[in-house]
């Protein structure tokens, strides 16, 4: 199906362009033009479907690089999970991935689902039986026995085992590998700041994912695992926390590496943070702000799914970087092309560009001046496809 989208501005998703009284043409799945509507928008061919959004905003679909949709973003998310049958966490999982696509989340990052429904999922998608952003997917994430996330399965405890675990993952259809290097908050008996794995296995999970072409996303809170990522050179870093058993201990040298190696960063910021307050926010903020001044690249996600955080509150995360200091525009770079380079698919999102898939959001706004404009998204395109849920 063809369509003409026209609105009083288009945010292409290139950096500071803003397309005043613009039009975006659509050829099936995919982005034929972006301009001002008078260039556009003629000729009209009689089989285009035009939608005026006056005055909202046209933007490329939101990318969400950290997202467990098994998860049901309860006060006790683990109980649930641990409860549950793998058909009844796939139920919960295709209704968690119908609340991102509700949200603007055209692209999600699932970090880590039980039994590979995850595949399941992406798969059902993709064929039109199910509503949800597009999902690359991880499988299982790779844990130590009794470690984060044990419950999701996939524990080793060897170079053997995790070299094998890689594999197996790459050849069930995995987008890219998640690994967990160090403890988490939600698993009982896992310390955030100790490391699960030694730093020969995490060079073992890394040099595995990249021989095979996948990228790496690692899993660390604590100070120790994240310099052992950089150093390895994962692709992404997952909650960066630098946490210690007794607070904070960043290094400065490690985060100057990080910038010069390129690795993104996902700090997880989510509708969450609105409600922490003291210290320990203090501190973090402040490492944030460090970590910025430097030049780091940050990209959005949310860890949609744990305790308090449910699927459909997106943009609590975004306003939260404010909270770190990042301007609108930041964010929505974020959100998007940043997004979309940390995941490996800026030929194909993150931007409305000709040749681009067509995943694009409508937007009563305008979130390049106030970014919480951004929960009244009431439009939204996956793939040139309109769900039923936001037909006009």
């Amino acid at each position: 199906m063809k369509y003409l989208l026209k609105a009083e501005r288009v945010l292409s998703g290139r950096k500071g362009e803003v397309i005043k009284n613009g039009a975006v043409l659509v050829d099936g799945e995919s982005i034929v033009s972006v301009g001002s509507a008078d260039v556009v928008g003629a000729p009209i061919d009689p089989n285009v479907k035009v939608i005026d959004f006056g005055e909202r905003t046209l933007m490329p679909g939101m990318i969400d690089c950290h997202v467990h949709l098994g998860f049901d973003g309860s006060a006790d998310p683990v109980t649930r999970m641990k409860k549950s049958t793998d058909e009844q966490l796939l139920v919960l999982m295709l209704y968690n991935a119908r609340l991102l696509l509700r949200s603007g989340v055209t692209t999600a990052r699932e970090m880590g689902a039980r039994s590979f429904l995850d595949l399941v999922v992406k798969e059902a998608i993709e064929e039109g039986t199910a509503v949800g952003p597009n999902l690359l997917v991880s499988n299982r994430p790779i844990t130590s026995t009794g470690g984060h996330c044990w419950f999701m399965g996939c524990e080793c405890d060897d170079t053997v085992a995790v070299k094998r675990a890689v594999r197996d993952h790459v050849k069930a259809g995995a987008d890219f590998i998640k690994i967990m290097h160090t403890g988490g908050f939600m698993t009982k008996g896992s310390a955030p700041w100790y490391n699960q794995f030694d730093r020969k296995e995490l060079e073992t999970a890394t040099y595995e994912s990249h021989r095979l072409d996948k990228k790496i996303a690692v899993h660390a809170h604590g100070a120790v695992g994240i310099k052992d990522a950089v150093d390895v050179g994962v692709d992404t870093i997952e909650h960066c926390s630098w946490v210690t058993s007794s607070g904070y201990d960043y290094s400065e040298e490690a985060a100057e590496k990080i910038v010069e190696k390129g690795i993104h960063i996902c700090l997880t910021t989510n509708v969450g943070w609105g409600r922490m307050s003291g210290q320990w926010l203090e501190e973090r903020l402040q490492n944030i702000s460090r970590m910025k001044a430097l030049g780091m690249k940050f990209i959005a996600g949310t860890d949609a799914g744990i305790n308090l955080v449910p699927h459909d509150k997106y943009v609590g995360g975004l306003e939260a970087l404010q909270m770190v200091g990042l301007s609108n525009e930041e964010i929505i770079e974020s959100a998007t092309i940043i997004a979309a380079e940390a995941c490996g698919i800026d030929q194909t999102v993150g931007t409305l560009a000709p040749g681009m898939r067509a995943d694009i959001i409508a937007v009563d706004g305008n979130p390049l001046s106030n970014i919480s404009d951004l929960w009244n998204v009431d439009w939204v395109m996956r793939a040139g496809t309109v769900p039923d849920f936001a037909q006009l």
